[in-house]
Order: C-alpha cells, then structure tokens, then sequence
C-alpha cells in the first residue's frame, strides 16, 4: 500500500535511510525537525510504501512553485524489484502534477550505481550540462550511514 508520509512515520523512515548504501544524509535537514519541516511544505507528495505496518520504501519529493524535486528515494533491499520504486515515483510525479508541476530533478551520487541505474530505468536522464552547486549557509553534520 502506498500512502502520503506523516510525521509519525519519522524514526521507521529514518531507520530505512540510514541502512541505505549510496543515501546523503545530514544532522540537520534530516532530524525530525527538518523532515517535519518539509513535510509542513510538502503536504501531498512525500510517500511510503507500507507491507503489514512496516514501512518498506519510501520517496520525498516537492517543489518551489517551478520545478519538482525528488529527495531521499530507497525500497527496503528485501522488497526491491517488485514494482515499489516504480510505484512510489508515479505517485510521486503525479501529485507533483496535481500541483502544477511540469518537470522533477533529483541528484544521485556518481559512485551510486544502484541509485543511478534505478532512476535510468524509470526515465530520468543524466544532465551534462549542468554543473551542481552547494553553499552551506550554516555548517552541516553528515551522518555516518550503518
């Protein structure tokens, strides 16, 4: 089953990132706090994929009113290509639809070949073109993944 993402969903999404390989994740931006936050922002398109009460995959995404952004994707490895991902990336470009969203971006580790292979096979290209940017406005923690 496939539903939007609560606050309440909290320390099982966050348990499922940190036993990612390949996942970015920050003091910060992913504390409660922070995922809360975007939550409040995003109402209607943050999803989890949910087998018997546990959480087995889940996506953020939402936009600023010009561009969808898709952040923190990941199926548990046990429930992997059975259609989740899949499923948890229509829904997700769907609501970004639903709010008038024309085109989604996403930034994947280079060295991610699983990730990068995934979003290959579900229609997201690679842009050369571009070169990505990051400032620090205050210092960030990265967390160190199990």
């Amino acid at each position: 089953m496939i539903r939007i993402m609560k606050i309440e969903d909290y320390e099982k999404v966050y348990d499922l990132w940190i036993h990612t390989a390949g996942m970015g994740l920050n003091t910060t931006d992913d504390s409660k706090e922070g995922i809360a936050k975007y939550l409040l922002r995003n109402p209607n398109t943050c999803f989890v994929a949910e087998e018997n009460g546990e959480i087995t995959g889940v996506i953020m995404s939402g936009h600023d009113g010009r561009r969808g952004f898709i952040h923190h994707m990941t199926v548990k490895p046990e429930y992997r290509n059975k259609g989740i991902g899949r499923t948890l990336v229509d829904f997700a470009l769907s609501a970004l639809e639903q709010e008038g969203i024309n085109k989604a971006a996403l930034v994947v580790f280079e060295d991610n070949i699983l990730g990068n292979t995934f979003w290959e096979k579900v229609g997201f290209t690679a842009r050369d073109d571009l070169v990505y940017r990051n400032k620090n406005i205050h210092i960030l923690e990265a967390i160190d993944l199990i």
